[in-house]
């Protein structure tokens, strides 16, 4: 039984006492957080404490974008997430409900082997798991962990990351991730952020970040023009990745947090975007998980620390 199985009750359960809590309630909708487009892309580097601390969080946006490939489309996405540290270690559990799934350009059709449910259904088709800990020396927090992504949509896999941020002006993160299991490779992300007082407690926030792929395993393969009936025969896919840019605000209310965001994700190179043809004109992504596109999301984050 995949792991995924065994913590979806704990995870709807969870963001169904969120949004009672938080007095967000949607149609036929459950809650969501920090999105890996938001989110499981860059651990927050946070101080060792000598307490349990923790927090809970509820976000809703128009699509699931991860590294820059577009996950979900045409439907509301709502990804719940909850994290416990204590003295430096986290345990983070992320996952991502989509309203009315759909297959994209970088997922596999949910009505495959992969997903047993039927396209255009809601669906909780990924939960991830992540362990990390973080060591301070003055102002920059290094940041070491795993984890486990457990897709419906693709194949379940594993990754180790190390991130380095500096409390300084724009404070500025480097991140590593290296996949140890389905899609050897490895991914850097350059982040930037700095946020401006509106008002005392209010801050508008502002961030970028780049992304550079190498891929190691034979998955990466590439697609060759001509050559697409043997499958994926070109060189292995590295390249300048993803960028990502984004706008927003915090607002404090009482415990929560509430955080109204919009991200513009775009390719950075052109074998990022590129795609190939086969001899029937039928084009086919030159990276085998998917041609970037421009891209727009926007959503609500809502969260609790305690």
């Amino acid at each position: 039984m995949k792991i995924v199985k065994v913590i979806k009750t704990v995870v709807l359960t969870a963001a169904a006492l969120i949004i009672t809590s938080t007095g967000i309630l949607y149609a036929e909708d459950k809650p969501a957080a920090v999105t890996p487009s938001v989110t499981a892309a860059t651990p927050a580097a946070a101080p060792a404490e000598d307490k349990v601390t923790g927090s809970a969080a509820v976000g809703m946006f128009n699509r699931y974008v991860f590294r820059g490939y577009v996950l979900s489309k045409d439907s509301l996405v709502i990804q719940p997430t909850a994290t416990v540290s204590y003295k430096g270690v986290s345990l983070n559990l992320w996952s991502n409900i989509d309203s009315r799934q759909k297959s994209t350009n970088s997922a596999t059709d949910v009505s495959g082997s992969f997903n047993p449910a039927p396209a255009g259904e809601k669906n909780l088709n990924e939960t991830d798991l992540t362990l990390s800990y973080t060591y301070n020396i003055d102002k920059l927090a290094l940041t070491g962990g795993y984890t486990y992504y457990g897709t419906d949509y693709a194949a379940e896999t594993e990754e180790v990351f190390l991130t380095a941020a500096y409390d300084m002006l724009l404070k500025p993160s480097l991140s590593v991730y290296r996949d140890v299991n389905n899609y050897g490779g490895t991914y850097f992300n350059l982040a930037i952020a700095h946020s401006l007082n509106i008002t005392k407690e209010i801050t508008f926030d502002l961030g970028a970040s780049v992304g550079y792929e190498i891929g190691s395993a034979t998955y990466w393969n590439t697609h060759r023009a001509g050559d697409l009936a043997a499958g994926n025969t070109g060189g292995k896919y590295s390249a300048l990745h993803d960028g990502m840019v984004k706008a927003g605000f915090t607002v404090p209310a009482g415990k929560f947090t509430i955080q109204p965001t919009v991200q513009y994700w775009f390719p950075l190179s052109s074998d990022a975007k590129k795609t190939v043809a086969d001899s029937d004109g039928i084009k086919y992504p030159f990276n085998p998980n998917g041609a970037l596109k421009s891209t727009v999301v926007g959503g609500l984050t809502v969260t609790l620390n305690f």
